[in-house]
């Protein structure tokens, strides 16, 4: 007969003292969940800002006042953004959507001449209401995201809080580190900094690469699109230039809208513009993409796409911002994780 072997589980003291440390740590950071978020923001904008201070240093400048001019640059920037842009911006929607359904009816006319014997006549009314559905449907979105976009940079308390924190971090020439060592136990000091020492740069490579890539595509639908007349060409490329940031689908989903337009303008037009951007698109994947973003490694773009809907979702506008750097970080810890299983 074989005996059964029994194992004995031992709580000690220690442990549920543990326990409950961590279980109240993490309330805590539940209930101060908003401070921690501006946190790591200030961290990502902090990062992002390295290089460029490191560069001005090269150039004898010194560190306080090479920051000083990148984030007055940077306000200077925004704020052109939202006094420039925005308006012409949000004006161009709601005029093409307001002319939605006379476009719809003109380019069904256009199409009844051509096409004689096709009913368009039948369906053009349908298309029509349509039209007026949708432009009635955006219109009230179009208010709420204004809305929201209006209660996001009123929110004076955490804009400035980005800001103090992310200037602070950057103007020390080891900001984030130092932050680190203080929160990180002894033990752990070491690999955690080698840790975001390899995530800063990667981090800081991939936004520079992202931006400077929707800059490129953007210039290139505008001035496509301008020289075929298509409206509202700086909208589209607006759109082109935001919807970089999502690999893949991104340049689907910018060429949409502006495919759409131009059809309702007329329907070869329509396919020129579709033409347009799958050349765009086959310049960016072989040409464009590899010389401006060779340096990015480690950030796969359906990692990517994860983390911008989880942080979008999670965060809004904020945890958008954060995603893919929480990503990164995250692909680095586990390829440490794999490394060490593979060494034992």
């Amino acid at each position: 007969m074989t005996g059964k072997t029994q194992q004995t589980i031992q709580i000690t003291t220690g442990s549920l003292a543990r326990l409950l440390l961590m279980v109240v740590g993490l309330g805590f950071l539940y209930a101060i969940r908003d401070i921690v978020l501006i946190i790591l923001v200030s961290v990502v904008i902090a990062s992002s800002v390295e290089p460029l201070v490191r560069g001005l240093t090269r150039w004898k400048i010194p560190r306080v006042l090479g920051v000083l001019l990148i984030y007055l640059g940077g306000i200077f920037g925004i704020l052109s953004i939202f006094y420039f842009l925005i308006p012409p911006l949000a004006n161009d929607f709601r005029s093409f959507f307001a002319q939605l359904p006379t476009l719809v009816e003109k380019a069904f006319e256009q199409l009844q001449d051509k096409f004689p014997a096709l009913p368009f006549d039948l369906i053009a009314p349908t298309f029509h209401d349509l039209a007026l559905r949708v432009n009635s449907m955006v219109g009230g979105a179009v208010g709420g995201v204004f809305s929201a976009t209006a209660g996001i940079v009123s929110s004076v308390f955490a804009f400035v809080f980005i800001f103090v924190i992310s200037f602070y971090l950057a103007v020390q020439e080891d900001g984030i580190a130092n932050v680190l060592r203080i929160v990180t136990p002894k033990e752990h000091e070491t690999y955690v900094l080698s840790l975001w020492t390899r995530s800063q740069r990667k981090i800081g490579r991939w936004l520079q690469g992202q931006m400077l890539l929707g800059v490129i595509i953007g210039v290139l639908v505008f001035i496509a699109l301008t020289i075929l007349q298509v409206r509202y060409a700086f909208l589209l490329a607006v759109l082109s230039a935001v919807f970089e940031v999502i690999p893949y689908f991104g340049p689907i989903m910018a060429a949409i809208p502006a495919i759409v337009v131009a059809s309702i303008q007329q329907p070869l037009l329509g396919l020129l513009v579709a033409g347009i951007y799958f050349i765009v698109q086959q310049m960016e994947n072989h040409l464009i993409y590899p010389q401006v973003v060779r340096k990015t490694v480690g950030v796969p773009p359906l990692l990517a796409i994860i983390a911008l809907m989880i942080g979008g979702k999670l965060a809004g506008v904020l945890g958008i911002i954060i995603a893919v750097p929480l990503a990164v970080i995250l692909i680095e810890f586990l390829g440490d994780v794999e490394a060490r299983k593979k060494e034992e």
